[in-house]
């Protein structure tokens, strides 16, 4: 969290996935910082990438351009592998591809992405819109591991980001994502 209580956030919407392609939020002003939580989201596919991007019209279509970097922490059950790496291939250079926030997760019944998300001033028009996250699953080492995945960047655009998406690379997923404002004080 980047040092505001929990009080200071306004839950603006939430979104349950149940067997969904993809979930939306298209109301992304009124706010100069808003938060994303993810709770037991769920891949239906085996080795599915958890992935997002922003759109500038209204959802129409997401393909906002943007620069991002990633990285995570693993550790597999067995003790190998143990790394903190940088992960060059999933980030983005000036492309419209939708940003992985976590990779290769399993689709096990028990196994589930947890984490949060912050984005800046998306309704700016002067400014590009930066952002963050961290999220933590069960994803698929040789055997299954533990892995916490760090990812910032910057939309790369000075018109509003009026919606965002989330969705996996490949088939559907479940879980609870909340949308939060923070409140002004």
């Amino acid at each position: 969290d980047v040092g505001y209580q929990m009080s200071d956030w306004k839950l603006l919407n939430t979104s349950t996935a149940s067997g969904a392609s993809s979930v939306e939020f298209t109301d992304l002003t009124g706010y100069k910082i808003f938060k994303f939580a993810f709770i037991d989201v769920h891949a239906n596919t085996d080795a599915a990438y958890f992935q997002w991007q922003g759109s500038i019209n209204g959802g129409s279509s997401y393909g906002v351009t943007w620069t991002t970097t990633y990285f995570y922490a693993g550790h597999a059950e067995d003790d190998s592998p143990a790394e903190l790496a940088y992960a060059a291939s999933y980030d983005q250079a000036q492309t419209t591809n939708f940003q992985y926030l976590h990779d290769t997760l399993e689709d096990h019944a028990d196994a589930s992405l947890c984490g949060e998300l912050f984005l800046y001033n998306p309704a700016s028009t002067t400014y590009v819109k930066h952002y963050y996250s961290r999220c933590q699953a069960m994803f698929q080492y040789s055997p299954t591991g533990s892995g916490d995945v760090y990812t910032a960047g910057y939309f790369n655009d000075t018109n509003d980001v009026d919606a965002c998406q989330f969705k996996m690379s490949s088939g559907n997923f479940d879980g609870v994502i909340k949308q939060y404002g923070l409140v002004a004080s």
